[in-house]
């Protein structure tokens, strides 16, 4: 019995902490055109000829990090989730992992559909909130791919889940397990996108420029904004949890480069919670569905430390997705 063909695919992980393949993997992700979105000229000699050459030593240290006895955090939690989908939707679907960048590659996790002569593929970017350099790339490299083929089957994506009740609820729970009262204030810390890329995205090419707070509602106009769906997934977090307005604060990670990305910055925010008297602080990361370098290293080690070099006390992290069977639920159901 033919079957149906489900392609979940995450960012992507060197295949060690080692130096070579962290270079092999920065140059992958940053030669993307829609990550650095500039000339092919210019990207070529900036990401070749400065970021990996100098990062490349820096970051391997920072993977080492978070590196354990199953490898990369980020790949171990994907595969899990891939199985465990496998395992909740049964003989009727043939589920696949890929990795934007780096291995399982996304040809070969369509190579596996193909000779398992599945008669659909549903891709779902394992990103919860809609972003060119993400989800966008994820779809352009399948669409691309899948091109070339003699026989396209019927093929659909998932272009963002970032309302999804289900996962909601998991970050929710997750949060909950750190008794909430203990902190005094939540932040909801998204990864950074330079500001031009969301404005490339506003295709009325005058909405962001010329509404004040254009991300803080989502609506139709700016339905695909990846701040303005960052924003909702938080509001709709907050509500779970019964926090005020008050009580939190959508910021961004991640910053690259000294061009204007969307903010405001995380270190900004803890700078001026810190100037406020605050001293225990929790954190989600709702942009990542499986923790990674930027939740496991970025929040827990690197904020944590800034933000008591500050005069606070405590930076918690609430644990992403990971192997939530809630959140392979919240998965079946975009499937079903």
């Amino acid at each position: 019995m033919s079957k149906k063909g489900i392609l979940l695919v995450n960012l992507g992980t060197p295949d060690s902490p080692a130096t070579p393949d962290v270079r092999k993997y920065l140059d992958q992700f940053l030669m993307d055109e829609r990550v650095i979105d500039i000339p092919k000229l210019n990207r070529t000699l900036l990401v070749k000829g400065i970021i990996v050459p100098f990062r490349s030593p820096k970051t391997a240290k920072l993977y080492k990090e978070i590196w354990n006895e199953n490898g990369s955090p980020l790949l171990y939690y994907s595969r899990l989730q891939a199985q465990m989908l496998q395992e909740r939707l049964g003989n009727e679907y043939h589920v696949e992992l890929a990795m934007r960048y780096q291995s399982p590659s996304i040809a070969s996790a369509l190579a596996n559909l193909k000779a398992g002569l599945v008669e659909s593929i549903q891709v779902i970017p394992m990103f919860p909130q809609y972003a060119s350099a993400s989800s966008g790339s994820v779809m352009q490299l399948v669409m691309e791919l899948v091109s070339k083929w003699q026989t396209v089957p019927p093929i659909s994506f998932v272009n963002s889940f970032h309302d999804n009740e289900l996962m909601i609820q998991v970050f929710a729970e997750n949060a909950r397990k750190h008794n909430i009262e203990d902190f005094d204030h939540v932040l909801f810390s998204f990864h950074g996108l330079p500001e031009r890329q969301l404005l490339k995205c506003d295709h009325t090419g005058s909405y962001c420029l010329k509404t004040a707070d254009c991300c803080q509602t989502l609506n139709d106009t700016n339905k695909f904004c990846y701040s303005a769906q960052g924003h909702d997934t938080a509001r709709l977090i907050a509500k779970e949890l019964n926090l005020t307005r008050d009580q939190y604060t959508v910021c961004f990670q991640s910053r690259l480069g000294k061009e204007p990305w969307v903010q405001p910055y995380t270190t900004d925010v803890l700078k001026k919670l810190a100037a406020e008297g605050k001293k225990r602080l929790l954190v989600f990361s709702p942009a990542f569905v499986a923790d990674c370098l930027e939740t496991l290293y970025e929040i827990t080690v690197e904020y944590h430390e800034e933000f008591r070099a500050l005069g606070g006390e405590h930076v918690q992290l609430v644990e992403s997705l990971n192997d939530s069977p809630v959140f392979i639920e919240a998965l079946a159901g975009m499937i079903k």
